[in-house]
């Protein structure tokens, strides 16, 4: 009996634990908890659609574009260039791009001006050797010939004069896209400490520096050309217009002297031979003249000795100054000496005239008169 009892206990409260057990185990037709209606699924449901995925094609959702390869956000973002530093980026891009383009241009002037250049200067120089031919063999003075190659050379010297302004101008514009060479450059290096880049952003801001760099390496050489050229061209066209007045010297007596003596001598000690000179005073009474031009008739042929002279003379001492000296007699009455000095100055005059033709600066040249016992009237130049 006690036995039975113990028996119907345990039944019984087996059957309160399972009731429990069923009122805790979830329902498959229940709501869903966020108050959304659910499909009810079963394990062969699920089991059916597996074995029909190879027959349907789904579109992949959002939560799992990583997975099926999709660019992240960031990264469109940095092909599209529409980020901050991507549009910074393309912006100095677009400057570079200008920048090299006036470059170019600039590469292209300089080559027209050297070729217009260099043609004036072969037709310049094809007219002074006709000059110099025709003087070296002898002509007539004043030949009208060689007054007209004069012209043309003279003409052809006047165009390559023209490439300094030229120059000038091409070297200016040079400064101004290096300045900007320079600012673009400093924009690029301070672009590479913005915040938000990637490594996409500094492989285009290397390559845009290489860029700007190369462009700053050809402004540089430009500058320093173009500098160089306009150096040569004052000092050629300088020299050659005294060799031309030297031309027009030899032209006017029909004979040949040779290039200007300032074109080849004492550029350089010109200020201190000028001082000398005018510090200096007096000659030694033991000095030997240069030259003795004796006026005893009408146009001396004087000026292809004192051309010589000179220059032996400048090529042995550059910082050479002259004493001219109008040397008249001394004999006769009043009115003779004081006429014989006035026709000795205009003599010495013209030979100062035409050592200023030569080449000689006038502040190199001290003009003197003295009277002494001689003949005729004579000019004397002493070098010192």
């Amino acid at each position: 009996m006690t036995t039975s009892f113990k028996m119907l206990g345990l039944i019984g409260a087996t059957c309160v634990m399972l009731t429990g057990c069923d009122s805790l185990w979830p329902s498959l037709d229940s709501q869903d908890p966020a108050g959304g209606s659910s499909t009810p699924t079963t394990a062969a449901t699920a089991t059916g659609s597996a074995a029909q995925g190879t027959n349907q094609s789904t579109a992949p959702s959002a939560s799992n574009s990583s997975v099926s390869g999709t660019v992240p956000a960031e990264r469109i973002a940095v092909y599209n260039g529409t980020t901050a530093v991507g549009e910074r980026i393309a912006q100095m891009e677009r400057d570079l791009n200008q920048l090299t383009a006036n470059v170019t241009e600039l590469k292209s002037q300089l080559n027209t001006v050297r070729s217009n250049s260099a043609a004036s200067a072969t037709a310049y120089h094809t007219s002074k050797a006709a000059i110099t031919s025709r003087l070296q063999l002898g002509t007539t003075p004043g030949n009208p010939i060689l007054v007209d190659e004069w012209n043309q050379a003279q003409a052809s010297l006047a165009t390559v004069e023209q490439t300094i302004p030229a120059l000038s101008s091409l070297h200016s514009n040079a400064s101004d896209e290096a300045a900007f060479g320079k600012f673009l450059l400093s924009t690029v290096q301070a672009t590479y400490g913005l915040s938000g880049a990637v490594d996409e952003d500094h492989a285009r801001l290397r390559i845009l520096e290489d860029s700007v760099y190369q462009s700053l390496v050809d402004l540089d050489r430009m500058l320093t050309s173009v500098t160089q050229e306009i150096n040569r061209h004052n000092l050629y066209v300088s020299n050659e217009r005294q060799n031309m007045t030297t031309l027009a010297l030899g032209i006017k007596n029909g004979e040949l002297y040779g290039t200007n003596i300032a074109s080849r001598s004492f550029a350089l000690v010109e200020a201190a031979a000028a001082s000398q000179a005018s510090s200096t005073s007096g000659i030694s009474p033991n000095a030997e003249p240069l030259v003795i031009i004796r006026f005893d008739r009408d146009n001396v042929p004087y000026q292809q000795a004192l051309y010589n002279a000179v220059s032996q003379a400048l090529t042995a001492k550059p910082d050479a100054v002259f004493d001219l000296v109008a040397v008249s007699p001394n004999g006769g009455n009043a009115a003779q000496v004081a006429l014989n000095g006035s026709a000795a100055r205009r003599n010495a005059e013209d030979v100062l005239r035409t050592l200023t033709d030569m080449g000689v600066q006038p502040g190199r040249i001290n003009l003197l008169a003295d009277t002494r016992n001689t003949a005729q009237n004579e000019v004397h130049l002493y070098v010192r």
